[in-house]
């Protein structure tokens, strides 16, 4: 080869190589999912759930349950006013018909690397605040540092894998990963909520305020009555009206939300006319309550729209850091004692599904036998998890529904006994002469009439079991600091369940006051279930890995499980008008709802009501 060839030859291999670098170099893109491709193209219009050509305007009223004490969503003091995350905007807008996908908000495009080490944002230069002042990359380093620090703890396990935040060009944030392959954290880094830098020197972040928060989102506060109500308002001109996700939401110029402590008297404040949209949550109610003039002649709407969203984890929680629940025994036998059967016939009017997953509602959820990929993911678990994960499908008690549960209480005693808990002189006692009791509580007196069943079973059992409620900032405070028996509570789930899992169930925060494993579960196998669900590759692994997660919780009977609903029940005055198309994965109120000045007429002309 002469010198000439050769010159050639490499220029050819560097070209080559160049090529191939640039190849690999990830571009900047409108929007992401976390598996395959985001269903919205870079010149989506707006949402298919979303009218563009909604009605603008109007004042709507809604309600809120208990009190608030605090005008700042993302701190663990206090209790947080309902819709004060309106006042804020995300880097990244989900849609609610994928399963998770992302689309541009305050950042106009994404790239993500290639081995997920890395995500980057490039800011839209239009942003703004409510105060005028443009949205900078160092409003956004701040937001993500000062959530970390001094936000609520959620959030030092949320962005738990993110090392650093920097600036990157002229508007440009770049978060860097400490474990590539992590497929779910580019998505979450686009939930972050941006905060206003300048608005925050000289004011303590994790401190309860009820003074009005600057932000960049649709609606800033009005007016608030602490205690009583808060009151937003559009904001006129706002920056990012028109943006593709965007377009046909938030379309109510005015949102208060009045707070009622008593469930009855919020009831009887919809059927009156104090405020105008509910979802119902209580089966009874949805039968019975709504038997009134106003329904009959049609000024108010009742509706049922089916979803598709996983429903997770309603139950009576264990609180395992108390000695009396430590026995998985004793935690399984109490299961025996709640006849779902007759309190869903005679309390619910036989409206509800039993909960048999964490990630019920939804393809997640572990049935029938470990399949073989599941199998590969437990095997090298077994003698560490109960043994009935691989061969026992998992089913809670039954009974017949006639409210004779004596073979159930059977069970329990027996399970009870091997516990080391003996009947004596009609209490239940153990080998050091302590009684068996504990408390349940909970913040509302919905869930009494399903509870004082249950404690009736327990009772026969020699249990001496009480329920207490309590209110909602004390709830708060008990739960916060795991200072409680048991409770009742949901865990949620997503249609791609990921990084949250650790705040669940992980071990580490198993101590973290404030965090959402309120079981107190410290399992080295939970622990790295999750971390693998949480690095899956592609749906299909992200499902299984999902499934075999199940199984061991509810194989170590943490919860005594409840029930799900698979639909919306909503009741509300109709003056209101909705796009055509619901979204798969969201009720889509108030952000996509608009007030129809026909049919608003229409109920003040028929019914004066108390606006």
């Amino acid at each position: 080869m002469n010198r000439n060839c050769g010159i050639a030859a490499l220029f050819c291999i560097l070209l080559m190589a160049h090529g191939a670098s640039a190849a690999e170099q990830p571009s900047a893109r409108h929007g992401i999912a976390l598996h395959d491709e985001p269903q919205y193209g870079e010149s989506f219009g707006h949402f298919n759930y979303a009218d563009p050509d909604a009605q603008k305007g109007g004042e709507i009223r809604l309600a809120a349950a208990g009190t608030f004490d605090n005008l700042n969503p993302y701190i663990l003091k206090g209790v947080a006013a309902a819709g004060s995350s309106m006042v804020f905007e995300t880097l990244m807008e989900p849609s609610l018909d994928e399963p998770f996908s992302q689309y541009g908000w305050v950042a106009e495009s994404v790239t993500v690397a290639p081995d997920k080490s890395w995500v980057s944002y490039q800011l839209r230069p239009q942003a703004r605040f409510h105060d005028g002042k443009p949205i900078t990359p160092d409003d956004v380093i701040f937001s993500f540092e000062t959530l970390r620090t001094k936000g609520h703890p959620f959030y030092r396990s949320y962005y738990k894998d993110v090392v650093k935040a920097e600036k990157i060009g002229s508007n440009g944030v770049k978060f860097v990963f400490s474990n590539p392959g992590n497929t779910e954290l580019p998505l979450i880094m686009g939930q972050l909520p941006v905060l206003a830098k300048h608005f925050w020197e000289g004011r303590d972040f994790s401190a309860t305020t009820l003074s009005p928060i600057i932000g960049s989102g649709p609606y800033k506060i009005d007016n608030v009555a602490p205690s009583r109500s808060v009151t937003y308002k559009k904001v006129r001109d706002w920056w990012a009206a028109d943006l593709p996700v965007n377009r046909g939401r938030y379309n109510f110029d005015v949102i208060r939300y009045d707070y009622y402590r008593d469930q009855t008297v919020t009831t009887e404040a919809f059927l009156s006319g104090r405020y105008d949209f509910r979802v119902e949550n209580i089966a009874k109610n949805w039968a019975s309550s709504y038997n009134t003039p106003a329904v009959e002649q049609k000024l108010i709407a009742k509706e049922e729209i089916k979803n598709e969203l996983p429903t997770g984890m309603q139950g009576f929680i264990y609180n395992t850091r108390r000695d009396l629940f430590k026995d998985k025994r004793v935690r399984e036998a109490l299961s025996y004692a709640f006849d779902f059967e007759w309190a869903n016939k005679n309390v619910a009017y036989a409206s509800y599904k039993r909960t048999s997953s964490y990630f019920s509602n939804s393809e997640m959820a572990a049935q029938g036998l470990p399949s073989k990929e599941e199998l590969e993911i437990l095997e090298p678990y077994r003698g560490k998890i109960p043994d009935e994960v691989f061969s026992t499908e998992f089913k809670p008690p039954q009974t017949d529904g006639s409210g004779d549960a004596r073979e159930n209480l059977k069970k329990a005693s027996d399970l009870l006994r091997e516990a080391g808990w003996m009947p004596m002189n009609g209490k239940l006692v153990n080998s050091k002469g302590q009684v068996f009791k504990f408390e349940i509580v909970d913040e509302s007196p919905a869930f009494e009439r399903w509870i004082q069943p249950f404690l009736r079973n327990m009772e026969r059992l020699g249990i001496q079991a009480t329920f207490r409620i309590v209110d909602s900032a004390q709830y708060q405070n008990l739960t916060d600091s795991f200072n409680f028996d048991m409770i009742v509570h949901v865990f949620p789930q997503s249609l791609s369940p990921g990084n949250e899992q650790r705040d669940f169930w992980g071990s580490a925060k198993a101590d973290q006051r404030g965090s959402r494993n309120l079981i107190g579960v410290k399992d080295p196998v939970v622990d790295e279930i999750v971390d693998k669900l949480i690095h899956a590759q592609d749906r299909k692994s992200l499902v299984t890995l999902c499934r075999a997660l199940d199984r061991i919780l509810l194989w170590n009977h943490y919860v005594i499980p409840h029930w799900y609903n698979d639909v919306w029940r909503i009741a509300y005055w109709d003056i209101f008008s909705h796009p055509a198309t619901s979204p798969k994965y969201g009720l889509g109120f108030p952000e996509t709802w608009w007030i129809d000045d026909n049919k608003l007429k229409t109920v003040i002309k028929s019914q004066k009501r108390n606006r």
